[in-house]
């Protein structure tokens, strides 16, 4: 009798062996002659050398299935161990899958030729008003990316800048103080990826959050690295920031021009950025607007809103001067 162990280093355990355990009832009915136990992230198989093998083939496959798809049901597993397609196979134009197992997709025209820009680029600035998808979007290319084994890493990264609210008032260390500026990163990836699993990513640095003040000094290999927010950035803050990318490195840059904190005389670096780079090979530039926002339908009309309140010829400007720049007037590659 053989003895094997093998580790399930992609799929989420409390996903792969079911409610109950029901998932590993299953597997174990349908594979009677081997003896199966599963703790944790560990299957110890005991059993016949060619049993043994035949197992291996299904768990590798039953655990591809688990990592994609972030669910596994009794009936994916007799499909999957007679080699027939489950229900899921034939899902078209998913980025990745949700904790729930729903697709998450491109849901506007322009959120799909960011899907597009970031297969035919390495550096991608996604502009846009709040709520049409950039950030989300962004993140889940990401994670696409790290689960089809493209990149080692993702890293996520955000301007920690005041925004009416003084960093040195909150509580905690600084830790403490930088997270709430960094939780919309965190609730995008809470959709993505199973809890248990996120926090042994975040543990092991394979997924790394972090002030943008952070990033200096370090060259960035085999990633896809994220800078959300980017209109709150400095010219310099931004130019420190493009020079981090390395080797098998896609980067994307993220941001809505019409929301600038920064103070009234400090120029967006973000804006500034896509002047100096307009026209490079390799960048990608893609424009949002109010069509593509996803939230409720009001965000919608807010967005409109002020939009008209501020083209208003008698309204005099009261922020950066530079928030004045629209997403009509960037040149788009």
């Amino acid at each position: 009798m053989t003895e094997k162990h093998f580790i399930l280093d992609e799929a989420d355990p409390a996903i792969f062996y079911g409610v109950n355990n029901a998932n590993m009832q299953m597997i174990k009915a349908l594979h009677p002659k081997l003896r199966i136990v599963g703790r944790g992230n560990v299957v110890k198989v005991m059993g016949d050398e060619e049993e043994l093998c035949a197992f291996e083939e299904n768990i590798q496959k039953l655990e591809e299935h688990c990592s994609k798809y972030n669910s596994l049901s009794e009936e994916d597993i007799l499909h999957i161990v007679r080699g027939e397609h489950t229900r899921r196979d034939g899902i078209s134009g998913a980025i990745v899958f949700s904790v729930s197992g729903k697709p998450i997709t491109a849901r506007s025209e322009n959120q799909q030729r960011l899907v597009s820009a970031f297969e035919q680029h390495d550096m991608v600035f996604a502009i846009g008003p709040a709520g049409s998808g950039k950030t989300y979007t962004s993140i889940a290319l990401a994670v696409r990316a790290m689960k089809n084994k493209q990149v080692r890493r993702i890293i996520l990264s955000r301007p920690a800048v005041e925004a009416g609210e003084k960093l040195g008032f909150l509580p905690g260390d600084m830790k403490d103080k930088i997270d709430p500026y960094l939780q919309p990163l965190y609730d995008a990836l809470e959709d993505m990826i199973p809890r248990q699993k996120l926090n042994e990513m975040m543990e092991q640095n394979i997924i790394q959050i972090a002030p943008l003040a952070f990033m200096r000094g370090r060259t960035l290999n085999d990633a896809v690295v994220i800078l959300d927010e980017a209109q709150n950035t400095t010219p310099a803050q931004i130019k420190m920031f493009l020079t981090r990318m390395g080797m098998n490195t896609k980067m994307i840059i993220t941001g809505d021009v019409t929301q600038i904190d920064l103070p009234r005389q400090q120029k967006s670096g973000l804006i500034e950025a896509l002047d100096i780079l307009k026209g490079i090979e390799g960048i990608g530039v893609i424009a949002l607007n109010q069509k593509d926002i996803v939230r409720h339908r009001l965000v919608t009309k807010i967005v409109e809103a002020y939009d008209r309140y501020e083209k208003k010829p008698q309204q005099k400007e009261t922020n950066n001067p530079d928030s004045k720049i629209d997403n009509e007037s960037i040149n788009i590659n």
